[in-house]
């Protein structure tokens, strides 16, 4: 209901107190022929004798010919109005207000304010340029999307986003300078109740609960032909065009990092990223975009937190955790109640989390970094993926838990089992692999980098992966070499060596304990490397359970992987420390190191899980007690990575060679080294097999009328860029691989 108050018409309305007094510093009264010439000019004072507009003392620095027809209420600072123009594109105004009604209002040197119908309680900062905005306000209790309680406020007043579960189960509390590491940590260890009332306590850290809140535009902003702006805080050199509506919101920007709103935009209750772009229709409500991020084409984005540059187009996604870069385009595909490892891809259609499987909207899904469905593909709830696994197209009827990294899995309508290929992308795709860090790293546009991003497919927690999955098929192996004659025949393809085969099988039937039993899979997988088997995995969807394909090879790759990477970051050890090899002592320093064999991806951050259970214990003794305090820790473990990783090769060899890396001998090492060297030329060769079939398959030529279009439209795979790279890197690799081992 409105409600009207009759002013006293000898009330002043002066304000001062809602305006800092550092504002005032430097300012002066009106003189009276100003007076004369502002009230010449159709403006009006809320205090007939205007002493609640204060301007700039300096000599030259007020012009009050160039306000005309403007309202002023409660108290206005204005800094300096000089004859001078202010241009951003093709737009250029001069200098002053015009058609505009302020309060409570602080704006700085050389700013433009023009057709502004309602102005109020913001604070502008030089340079900016307010042109034709209906309504721009503020109130004293405005958060700026941050989930912080006001002086008298109910905790039903907090703002929450409900990432990773429709029912809230999971919500976490947005704040300023938010990156997806601490909403993943806040949103993932719920039964640790004092861990959560702490992360409370950091996000208020800084919030004096005082209702004297004033909206902030920064220098060099400029906002444009918007309808309503509340309770915002803009950041310096953002560029608002056209917005729709922007309530409870902090957009941050910087002259290196500029944040850009475009035309029908409504944001609500949320913080927008340094260097991201909301264009076109978009909506988002209760969310924190990170940096160098794109929400644009009607896309709708609620209750959600999106990593640094990541994509999303014309599509919806509710109550979602998305790590850095995450691509999602067209209209058709949604993505409900998930975290998701970014890297990823939802391809058009595919429909995540559309259906539910009990009586509340409970359900979730779970994917490691990489993650990529196919076109249409839908999934059920509750569903885990691991690393880099890409999902053909289909329906999923039943709930997934996709343990095998790097994986193609695909749907059988047959007998309703899924086919997983385990290691697919090191088979078929070394192309994806070799290209994946190199195209994220020229994508990461962000000036400053806070969320510590691992780009490189071969980390910790993927080897972890690996190596899990390696010891599930040696389990599978184990009990397909047990079954009878008719069911081995029935998951047998192919067998060029039936005697070696029976042979295994012989032994698994006489092995006694369930060490000896896993000791015989091994030796199989690793002797019959030409057997073509399938192997019957139930854990890997329920009631109809999968088939592993290609077990035997998948298995094989994953170790040879293992070993690629092991090498790498024992080279990336030595450069660090100026070596040029490893020696026996160099391995003894590296096993002084802490190892830690469970990692996490932690917001894009790779860390050991165990460092993660230390800094939950700092937070809750008192030893940490902000955000800003909490990302020194995250830079710390960034700091100790190489370390950390050394360690962790050593480990994958002693894992892989059953002994202390202290008994490894010269042809162990010998051994190593041949196996990467063929894994970095088996990556050049099969990548740049992988780019010419885009060049020399006939259906690829069908739309050219002949080769030189076709050259002239995608170019050359003698040309391709990455290839160049990736030829030049794999060289310098087998050097070093040559090297590192040579004085042992």
């Amino acid at each position: 209901m409105s409600v009207v108050t009759l002013l006293d018409d000898t009330k002043k309305f002066l304000s001062e107190e809602k305006i800092p007094s550092k504002y005032l510093e430097g300012k002066r009264h009106l003189t009276a022929k100003e007076v004369y010439t502002l009230i010449s000019n159709r403006n009006v004072s809320s205090d007939p004798d205007w002493q609640n507009v204060w301007v700039s003392s300096k000599e030259g620095e007020f012009c009050a010919e160039q306000i005309s027809q403007s309202e002023f209420y409660g108290c206005v600072v204005l800094g300096a109005i000089r004859p001078a123009t202010l241009k951003y594109h093709d737009l250029e105004l001069k200098t002053g207000i015009f058609r505009s009604f302020l309060e409570n209002v602080v704006i700085g040197d050389d700013c433009v304010v023009r057709n502004v119908s309602y102005l109020s309680n913001y604070i502008l900062e030089d340079r900016v340029l307010l042109f034709n905005i209906q309504e721009m306000t503020c109130t004293n209790h405005a958060k700026f999307g941050e989930g912080i309680l006001k002086e008298g406020e109910s905790e039903s007043n907090r703002i929450w986003i409900g990432v990773g579960n429709e029912n809230d189960g999971r919500s976490i509390l947005p704040f300023e300078n938010m990156i997806p590491a601490d909403a993943f940590l806040w949103s993932r260890y719920r039964e640790d109740t004092e861990l959560m009332q702490r992360f409370i306590e950091l996000t208020e850290s800084n919030n004096t609960k005082k209702l004297d809140t004033i909206g902030f535009v920064g220098h060099d902003a400029v906002i444009k032909n918007s309808t309503l702006l509340k309770d915002a805080k803009i950041g310096p050199h953002a560029y608002i065009k056209g917005a729709f509506k922007l309530k409870n919101i902090t957009v941050l920007s910087s002259y290196e990092e500029e944040s850009q709103i475009g035309e029908g935009v409504e944001l609500v209750n949320g913080i927008m990223g340094y260097g991201s772009r909301i264009f076109y229709q978009a909506v988002a409500v209760r969310f924190v975009i990170g940096r160098n991020c794109q929400l644009k084409y009607g896309a709708r984005l609620l209750n959600s937190v999106l990593g640094d540059n990541s994509t999303v187009s014309c599509c919806e996604m509710l109550n979602n955790l998305v790590f850095p870069f995450h691509e999602q385009h067209h209209n058709s595909s949604f993505l409900i109640a998930s975290t998701v490892l970014g890297q990823s891809n939802i391809a058009s259609g595919a429909t995540i989390g559309s259906n539910h499987n009990s009586r509340s909207p409970d359900g979730e899904m779970y994917a490691g970094r990489g993650f990529w469905p196919g076109l249409c593909s839908d999934f059920k709830h509750n569903s885990k993926f691991a690393s880099f696994v890409l999902v053909s197209k289909g329906s999923y009827q039943n709930e997934l838990n996709v343990t095998y990294p790097f994986s193609l899995v695909s749907a059988c309508t047959k007998d309703n089992t899924i086919h997983i290929l385990p290691a697919y992308w090191f088979l078929y795709n070394m192309f994806a692999i070799a290209r994946n860090s190199s195209k994220f790293q020229k994508r990461d546009k962000r000036f400053v980098k806070v969320q510590h991003i691992e780009t490189n497919p071969l980390a910790p927690d993927t080897m972890q992966e690996c190596l899990e999955a390696t010891t599930r098929l040696i389990e599978l192996t184990a009990r397909f070499l047990k079954l009878n004659d008719e069911e081995t025949a029935k998951y047998t393809i192919y067998d060029d060596n039936p005697e070696l085969h029976n042979e295994y099988r012989a032994k698994a039937r006489s092995a006694v304990t369930e060490e000896e039993l896993l000791q015989v899979a091994k030796d199989y997988l690793h002797r019959c490397g030409s057997s073509k088997i399938l192997l019957v995995d139930d854990r890997c969807q329920k009631k109809f359970g999968s088939v592993i394909y290609k077990p035997v090879e998948g298995y094989r790759e994953y170790i040879k992987i293992a070993k690629y990477y092991a090498v790498s970051c024992l080279i990336e050890w030595c450069e660090k420390n100026n070596k040029w090899s490893m020696s026996m002592e160099d391995f003894r320093t590296v096993e002084e190191y802490p190892l830690y064999k469970k990692w996490l991806n932690a917001g894009g951050q790779v860390i050991p899980e165990e460092k993660i259970f230390t800094l939950f214990e700092m937070i809750k003794n008192g030893q940490i007690n902000s955000w800003d305090q909490v990302h020194g820790f995250y830079d710390k473990c960034f700091n100790e990575y190489t370390h950390d990783k050394a360690r962790v090769a050593l480990y994958i060899f002693e894992e892989l060679y059953s002994k202390k890396i202290s008994e490894f001998t010269k042809e162990d090492f010998l051994d190593i080294k041949k196996d990467v060297t063929a894994v970095a030329i088996n990556m050049l060769e099969e990548s740049i097999s992988t780019r010419e079939k885009d060049y020399t398959d006939f259906f690829r030529t069908i739309t050219f009328r002949n080769k030189k279009e076709m050259e002239a439209v995608l170019g050359t795979v003698q040309n391709n860029s990455f290839l160049k790279e990736l030829r030049v890197s794999t060289e310098t690799f087998i050097d070093k691989a040559d090297k590192i081992f040579a004085t042992i």
